[in-house]
């Protein structure tokens, strides 16, 4: 059965072993050292283990002191303090601990002695290390932590931004659907129930929407048509509309309420300023790993109001496909031949980062 280790407990194990088997090997080598000075075997052996166990925990001291406390600006200093200090109060531990075991054996007590400097040196540059490495390995676990918080952040107010720029778009809608249904309340009180109820299944479906952050093509355009039939009780005949998409092309996804702020700029450049019969078209098809969706509407230059930059509904989209993607590249706009058509690409590939 095998068992289910998080990255950060393999680590710990990995290093624990790692550690382990460096001591061992250190004590191995520290007690042949030893005999080498005319130490008989008993004492080399306690003396490897008593020095090495210290030494250990020492340097384990030293490696959980940087887990809880990481210098900044003072960082070499504070490491080479700590290694002085260290080491200092690791030799005293070691001598009193070597004393009290074999105070009565002078040739020992003496070798001891004389090796003092050199055993100082050894764990001063051992603690050194150590100190070393926890202080970078702890350091990128800060900034790996910190860049973490910055991407969180950074999503957070994604969100946020891409949450107001939804609201801000219904607002808009909701006081010219009001005031169609206020003139229409005297005049053709049928007409205006039935487009109060037209209004309430739409903003049903505004609310459900705003809970996702993508729908497939189909249910878009059956969140779109509530909105068309309201618009269509507002401008009557005038306002005709024309959609093309295959079968496969209704699978694929996109950013939930995106097609209406689309359809809105196209009804405002189409029929605003016009009297006549206006057919918005929308098509829709797979191009390589992008969903295309195309809106076009008649468009007059010399009869339509001037609009600053691309109007508030083609900027919203711009923005909320740049903050989800990242690119700029992916909604375009063209004029030509008294027709005015508005491309947006969706990336397939990027669906299940967004879900």
């Amino acid at each position: 059965m095998a068992l289910n280790i998080s990255p950060d407990r393999k680590v710990k194990i990995v290093f624990a072993i790692v550690f382990f088997v460096w001591w061992c090997i250190w004590c191995v080598l520290h007690i042949t050292i030893i005999q080498d000075f005319g130490i008989v075997s008993s004492r080399a052996l306690a003396d490897g283990l008593i020095s090495n166990v210290l030494l250990a925990a020492a340097c384990l001291l030293v490696i959980n002191n940087m887990r809880y406390y990481l210098p900044k600006r003072e960082k070499y200093w504070y490491v080479l303090v700590i290694s002085i200090a260290v080491s200092g109060l690791w030799l005293l531990l070691m001598r009193v601990s070597l004393w009290a075991l074999y105070k009565d054996d002078m040739v020992y007590m003496h070798s001891l002695s004389h090796t003092s400097n050199i055993r100082y040196a050894i764990a001063f540059l051992m603690i050194g290390c150590c100190t070393m490495l926890s202080l970078v390995w702890y350091s990128q676990v800060d900034q790996k932590a910190d860049h973490q918080h910055r991407l969180d952040m950074e999503r957070l107010a994604r969100e946020a931004e891409l949450n107001k720029l939804r609201q801000q778009l219904q607002p808009h809608f909701l006081f010219n659907s009001l005031n169609s249904i206020s003139a229409l309340t005297g005049s053709q009180p049928e007409k205006a129930r039935h487009m109060i109820q037209q209004l309430a299944d739409f903003l049903r479906g505004t609310l459900k929407k705003e809970e996702q952050q993508w729908t497939t093509l189909g249910e878009e355009l059956e969140y779109l048509q509530l909105y068309l039939d309201i618009e269509k009780v507002r401008f009557g005949y005038r306002l005709q509309t024309r959609i093309e998409c295959a079968e496969d092309v209704l699978k694929m996804k996109l950013p939930s309420m995106l097609l209406q702020p689309l359809v809105e700029n196209a009804i405002k450049f189409g029929l605003y300023d016009t009297i006549g019969e206006v057919t918005i078209f929308i098509s829709a098809k797979k191009v390589n790993e992008l969903l295309e969706i195309t809106v076009q509407n008649p468009f007059d230059e010399l009869t339509a109001a001037p609009v600053k930059g691309t109007g508030f509904g083609l900027a919203s989209i711009k923005r909320r496909l740049f903050l989800q993607f990242g690119r700029y590249d992916l909604l375009q706009i063209k004029k030509q031949a008294q027709q005015f058509i508005t491309i947006i690409s969706i990336p397939q590939q990027h669906e299940s980062n967004y879900n």
